[in-house]
């Protein structure tokens, strides 16, 4: 174990004993958020990330320690397990070196060097190797017995065994790779025939890069269309050096035996170690591809999460529709469901002023205080004409995302919130709520159908699901939800709960009324001690008896804070609420061997702003009224648009009509730009210049270099 936190420390640059406390609180049943926020002393401070990745490291260390003890027991089966042998895999902590190890003991299929040996003609491949004997041919003859016809057939099966020997070999293999690692380029050509199927890959018809610098989005494109049969794909090395470079570590004189070696080592090449290599190489650059597209994913996913909420405001929620209508539900403060109908505002049936006039009636019946519209089809005619109505008050409009809507109206959650009613009433009833609490209705969907990621289908499955599932927790538990209106959904990406301990919370509030403190929680069944520990400090109760139970305060800390309020005479309410009396509060007084600064000064900024939802407000935005497709666009044009997705090449632009426009890396800002969220944010408000139109393949480019932002 020690040695693995030593291991871990070296990969990380973390402090040994920050290491050990993370494992420890981890073994334990601590989650990463919660150690994150409330074992800040232990840690040394480590932020999600970090615990993360101590995570990840030993959970790879425990891999190569299990294969080892797999490799150990196959070679001593074999009765090959030297002291030497097993002192250079216990010290290994390589994959890659450990399988290379391990290759000459791997139990082989019938490979051809195999058969050779078989039919007696080891010795010959050893004579070859020694490549010292001067009169070959006399030798040959004793091996030309049995199942060898002639000297020719002896000398093919003893460069079989060689080249397989030289393919097992350790220098050699890391030679290759070298040459791999410093010039191979990855090479993409058309499949004959399939020219006209694959014209969206168009650009990687006849495509060559070192692979070292080819990017994960064109390595994940022509890994897409290898696979859809469209492109061959192959990384190819300098093949003379290569060789040569296995020449002069097994090629030595110049006679016939040496010749014989020369033959095998580059049939070595070719056949076993090139292909073997080749493969690896793949294997490793689209593992380094999958990684860089979830972690642009998982990136936007918490951006998209954390964006801007309305809060508890009456929503008015318009999915709109051409032919079947718009449908429009009415929400309450909690987004429950108080009213539903469809209005016809839009061609074929086009019944403008009735439509208009019981828009006004619901705004009016159901206090509404915003109203939110789908962007999908009809979107931005919906919008305009919302704007068009006069009400008797100033009621802000939203435009909002409909990306994975039809998911979640389609989905088993959705069935059992609204059994009684339709997909179209639900599709609705997500955009009113996304407006209200993105992160509360965002988590109900399967992330990959929000619309955030590139190559979301082509990366490693477990990996991508894992990320986003990380990514999910985290933000809902660095805002923290309200313990009294939470949906079960919701409350399973609490720290400490899950599904069963989330829907026990629910059945207990609904049978029992809302909770009035955290410390009822430990009424609900199956909430043990450690489940309690580790959801508490999330969950947030507003009117609580207790207003450090509407804190990210944990209860844990309670204690201190009552301590500092009797210090200073008053209650805890009234330091709460009274900026002075905090500032006579010398946190160094209340210093423990249990509690050190960092919770100390945690408390005091939680003090300062109770229940403070680190999300920013929400703003109002319009599109430019002239522009509804393509044909629309003129280049030069300077437009308001909404970040949509973000790509490690750049940013997709909502410009407010079907296709988005990309803002290359090389156009976000007149400096260089190595990460496009240096300068964007998913949802962020732009000004963006339109720089070219590609009619044919709907794409347009734009521009954000120069141009004033609001």
């Amino acid at each position: 174990m020690e040695l693995f936190h030593q291991k871990i420390s070296e990969a990380l640059n973390i402090a040994e004993k920050q290491v050990g406390n993370t494992l420890r609180l981890l073994e334990e049943g601590a989650t990463v958020p919660f150690i994150s926020r409330y074992r800040k002393e232990a840690t040394g401070g480590l932020d999600e990330v970090q615990i993360e990745h101590i995570k990840e490291q030993y959970d790879k260390l425990c891999e190569i320690a299990k294969r080892k003890e797999t490799v150990l027991s196959t070679i001593d089966q074999q009765g090959k397990l030297t002291a030497e042998l097993e002192k250079r895999i216990r010290d290994t902590w390589s994959p890659t070196e450990l399988e290379d190890i391990y290759l000459p003991f791997k139990p082989k299929r019938k490979t051809r060097a195999e058969i050779a040996r078989q039919k007696g003609l080891e010795p010959l491949a050893t004579l070859l190797m020694l490549q010292r004997e001067g009169n070959l041919s006399a030798k040959i003859s004793a091996f030309v017995k049995g199942e060898v016809k002639d000297a020719e057939d002896a000398l093919k099966g003893a460069r079989d065994i060689i080249a397989e020997r030289v393919n097992e070999d350790e220098r050699a293999r890391n030679a290759v790779r070298h040459q791999f690692g410093r010039q191979a380029a990855i090479t993409a050509k058309v499949v004959k025939g399939k020219e006209e199927e694959a014209v969206k890959y168009r650009d990687y018809f006849d495509f060559s890069e070192p692979l070292k610098r080819c990017s994960s989005h064109r390595l994940l494109a022509v890994r897409r269309a290898e696979s859809e049969g469209l492109l061959r794909v192959s990384i190819n090395p300098d093949d003379d050096a290569c060789t040569e470079r296995l020449e002069r570590q097994f090629v030595r004189g110049d006679n016939e035996c040496s010749r014989q070696v020369s033959e095998a080592v580059a049939d070595a090449y070719k056949r076993l170690l090139k292909p073997s290599i080749e493969t690896e190489f793949a294997g490793q650059s689209k593992e380094k591809a999958d990684d860089e597209a979830i972690r642009v994913f998982a990136e936007n996913l918490r951006q998209l999460l954390l964006a801007s909420p309305l809060g508890q405001k009456r929503v008015l929620a318009i999915d709109p529709g051409f032919r079947t209508g718009c449908k429009v539900v009415c929400l309450d403060e909690q987004g429950n469901l108080l009213h539903n109908e469809n209005i016809y505002p839009h061609p074929p049936v086009g019944k403008t002023g009735e439509a208009a006039s019981r828009l006004r009636k619901m705004v009016e019946a159901y206090r509404i205080e915003a109203i939110a519209i789908g962007n999908g089809t009809a979107g931005r005619e919906t919008e305009d004409f919302i704007r068009r109505q006069t009400f008797d008050r100033q009621i802000p409009v939203f435009a909002v995302s409909e990306q994975g809507a039809s998911v979640y109206s389609a989905s088993k959650t959705a069935r059992d919130e609204f059994p009684d009613y339709d997909v179209t009433v639900r599709g609705a009833v997500s955009i009113g709520r996304r407006l209200m609490d993105p992160l509360a209705e965002l988590v109900k969907i399967d992330p990959k159908s929000i619309g955030v990621g590139q190559y979301q289908h082509d990366v490693d499955q477990n990996k991508l699901k894992k990320a986003l599932d990380q990514t999910v927790e985290s933000c809902v538990n660095l805002v923290g939800v309200n313990l009294n209106t939470a949906s079960s959904h919701l409350l399973t990406y609490i720290s400490g709960l899950g599904p069963q301990l989330a829907q026990n919370i629910v059945d207990y509030r609904t049978e029992n009324g809302a909770f009035d403190s955290r410390k009822a929680l430990m009424k609900v069944p199956r909430m043990g001690a450690k489940s309690f520990e580790q959801c508490a400090g999330f969950l947030r109760i507003p009117g609580a008896k207790n207003p450090l139970d509407n804190t990210a305060v944990h209860p844990e800390s309670y204690c201190i804070v009552e301590q500092m309020a009797a210090d200073l005479k008053c209650t805890v309410a009234e330091l709460i609420a009274d900026k002075e009396l905090r500032r006579k509060i010398n946190i160094s007084d209340y210093i423990t061997p249990a509690v050190g600064l960092p919770t100390l000064q945690d408390i005091m900024q939680e003090l300062d702003k109770p229940g403070r939802d680190p999300r920013k407000a929400i703003k109002v935005f319009e599109f430019d009224k002239n522009v509804r497709t393509l044909n629309d666009l003129r280049e030069g044009m300077i437009l308001p648009g909404i970040v949509g997705n973000i790509t490690n090449f750049g940013a997709f632009v909502d410009i407010g009509i079907k296709e988005n426009g990309l803002v290359h890396l090389s156009e976000m800002a007149e400096r260089f730009v190595s990460d496009p969220t240096e300068v964007v944010s998913i949802h962020q408000h732009v000004m963006v210049k339109v720089i070219g139109i590609d009619a044919e393949r709907k794409r347009i480019r734009l521009s954000m270099a120069g141009v004033p932002q609001e």
